[in-house]
């Protein structure tokens, strides 16, 4: 049995000050501990004192408790990740594979995310944003292009028990990632060493650069996985909800945005005949590179957590220099937004322990079941709040990061 846990965010969101950033000389990485996850007495990380309760607009509140679901254990032959049952139980006696994928607009449209069980969406540095990609229960042929990882990588490779594929890091993230659990037998990457057959060039026409030319696939990185001993099924602690039967209550949304700024702002928009979310970037619609389909995710979710920029630094590039790295502490529990069959869900997110994958909540004991089939994640900074477009519509401006210690 869980401990009670006491959340205060769930119409509260915290809204974080701006803080200046310039472009000095990065100093020299040097190694920083893993971090150790927080003890389950420990709420969510929370900015200091002086800033200001701004609540979400508008609130979602289910005018229903739903019912709660069986979670634990699931039949074999159904993906822990999806909630959809397959054709025999084996293909899920494999590890799942987590890939760095660029979101860079040169890189799009990218290869093999409409096969992802899971996508991160998050902040790199100057409002871009990256994906994470779990691929448990289908394996595309070809997954990217494959770029650097972040500190929300030492996060969610331990969450899904997943082998990371990407491909290099910035120094400090590099130091962290050789000091942590998943190094090195859940860590593939060609500044590690792991180069070909696992990673590829495949340019693929004219406005590619080099560096979203590298790619991968689950299968590949299975093999890896395989060398190492470690491709089995895991056996998660924790679990998601889902019910094929729409949520009653909250509220009708059949479109919203996330506002990351730069080319990467997000754009869901619910088509009720397929009953799944389509996915735009900066008003152009995204497909996936290997079919032509549509982006599309049966359930999207809109996690708030804590963004804090550390003490050490990444590359954006010649024109922008260097800015610090972020650190989304996606650990404690914290706001979300469930968006699934077109209506918008109050709740919270979980996260106890470090192999603990997210779990999402209306309150203790009660989960918020969602749809079988994948879900986008949209990682945002606490204090991040929603207004209306019109009925129906949300857009959700992103606020600021918050400095190392504050």
């Amino acid at each position: 049995m869980y401990k009670q846990i006491r959340y205060f965010g769930l119409f509260c969101l915290i809204a974080l000050f701006v803080v200046g950033c310039g472009t000095p000389t990065p100093p020299a990485a040097t190694p920083t501990p893993t971090r150790t996850p927080a003890p389950r007495q420990t709420a969510t990380p929370v900015p200091t004192a002086t800033a200001t309760p701004v609540p979400p607009t508008p609130t979602a509140t289910a005018t229903s408790t739903p019912v709660a679901p069986v979670v634990t254990p699931f039949p074999p032959d159904v993906n822990p990740l999806t909630g959809e049952k397959m054709e025999s139980a084996e293909v899920l006696d494999r590890i799942p594979i987590a890939i760095k994928v660029s979101n860079d607009p040169r890189a799009r449209p990218q290869s093999g995310l409409n096969s992802a069980d899971l996508v991160f969406e998050h902040l790199t540095e100057g409002n871009v944003t990256r994906f994470t990609a779990i691929f448990y229960s289908k394996e595309p042929e070809e997954t990217g292009s494959v770029r650097s990882g972040r500190l929300i990588d030492l996060e969610i490779p331990a969450m899904y028990h997943a082998l990371f594929g990407y491909s290099g890091s910035s120094a400090g993230v590099k130091e962290r990632i050789r000091n942590s659990d998943l190094f090195p037998t859940y860590i593939a990457a060609p500044d590690f060493g792991v180069g070909q057959p696992y990673f590829y060039r495949v340019p693929q026409g004219e406005g590619k650069l080099f560096e979203d030319t590298l790619f991968t696939n689950p299968t590949v990185l299975r093999q890896l996985a395989e060398e190492r001993g470690v491709n089995a099924r895991p056996e998660f602690p924790r679990l998601m909800a889902f019910s094929e039967k729409p949520l009653e209550g909250g509220t009708p949304i059949n479109y919203f945005e996330i506002n990351y700024q730069s080319s990467c702002t997000a754009e869901w928009t619910y088509d009720a005949a397929s009953g799944r979310w389509k996915r735009a970037t900066a008003g152009v619609a995204q497909t996936d590179y290997l079919t032509g389909d549509p982006l599309t995710a049966a359930n999207i979710i809109i996690v708030y957590a804590h963004h804090v920029e550390t003490d050490f630094w990444e590359q954006m590039s010649d024109k922008y220099g260097w800015i610090h790295s972020i650190e989304i502490q996606l650990w404690g529990t914290g706001p979300a937004l469930v968006f699934r069959d077109g209506v918008m869900i109050n709740g919270y997110w979980e996260r106890l322990e470090r192999t603990h994958m997210l779990t999402f909540w209306v309150s203790e004991g009660h989960p918020i079941p969602l749809k079988p089939g994948n879900t986008w994640f949209q990682l945002v900074p606490l204090g991040t709040t929603s207004e209306e477009i019109k009925a129906g519509q949300l857009r959700s401006p992103l606020q600021a990061l918050c400095r190392l210690g504050n």
